[in-house]
């Protein structure tokens, strides 16, 4: 009897450990680098990401990833989210990656892992261009100005002085239909990156102007990964290194922005 105790509990641990091991198998670590990379966005932010005539998400950022993903040997997609929740879209492991004309800020760095710092940008006041009162920060008092949710423009203009003088900040889910409010009235500016800014004067030209000498500060552009995702993140920023060291990077900026001046090029091998 007292051996047959003996060997079902022998034959217990031994299942026991089996089962730990096997589930050992099928862990990831995090230093082991995905086979695929999904990318979420908004879609509605042009040119680093958004939705073509076609319907397909295209832009600067997307050739970016597209690139580093194909040299990194790995599958990519792009996923369209509500820029307001990325942070819980990210670590929640709906996505693994955002890159989107993504600021690094301190808050959001107690929650994001970024990469090294890839374009350099500005937030500014943008006005119709018919519009000659607002000629600088001050002059926002007691207007209506557009900013999208979440965004760097919202956070830089609630902290600045400017903000405090304004009649409403109204906020909107993307920076098109914030500059289509602006088009016809019903927000006197718009807090924006130059990169969006400049962009979308292009396809409307004439009609609006980026007030000058009313910028917000330098703006860091990263790629954001979950915090414990440090091997992705290193992958990542070997390859943007490469990219700008080879000109490939330069070659797609300049495709959407007409110009490479904006890329920051520091750290390339």
């Amino acid at each position: 009897m007292n051996w047959k105790k003996i060997m079902a509990v022998g034959l217990a641990a031994v299942s026991m450990m089996a089962f730990v091991s096997g589930c050992g198998s099928d862990t990831k670590t995090t230093n082991e680098l995905p086979k695929k990379i999904v990318v979420g966005l908004d879609d509605s932010f042009p040119p680093m990401g958004f939705k073509d005539d076609k319907g397909e998400i295209v832009g600067l950022d997307i050739d970016l990833a597209k690139e580093a993903a194909k040299r990194a040997g790995m599958d990519v997609e792009f996923k369209a989210i509500d820029w307001s929740s990325k942070e819980a879209e990210l670590k929640s492991k709906k996505i693994d990656v955002l890159w989107n004309g993504l600021t690094v800020s301190p808050e959001r760095e107690k929650n994001i892992l970024f990469s090294d710092t890839y374009m350099k940008d500005k937030q500014y006041i943008v006005v119709r261009n018919d519009d000659n009162a607002i000629k600088g920060k001050s002059d926002l008092a007691g207007r209506v100005v557009g900013v999208q949710q979440a965004s760097t423009g919202e956070s830089a203009l609630q902290n600045d002085p400017s903000g405090k003088t304004v009649k409403e900040i109204k906020s909107y889910a993307d920076f098109v239909s914030a500059f289509m409010d602006l088009g016809i009235g019903r927000v006197d500016a718009v807090i924006a990156d130059g990169v969006i800014a400049r962009y979308l004067m292009t396809k409307e030209p004439g009609k609006y102007k980026i007030v000058e000498g009313t910028d917000y500060g330098v703006d860091n552009f990263a790629v954001g990964f979950r915090k414990d995702d440090t091997a992705l993140r290193d992958k990542i920023n070997g390859i943007l290194a490469e990219m700008k060291k080879d000109g490939t990077a330069d070659k797609i900026v300049e495709k959407w922005l007409g110009s490479s001046a904006d890329l920051d090029k520091s750290d390339a091998k």
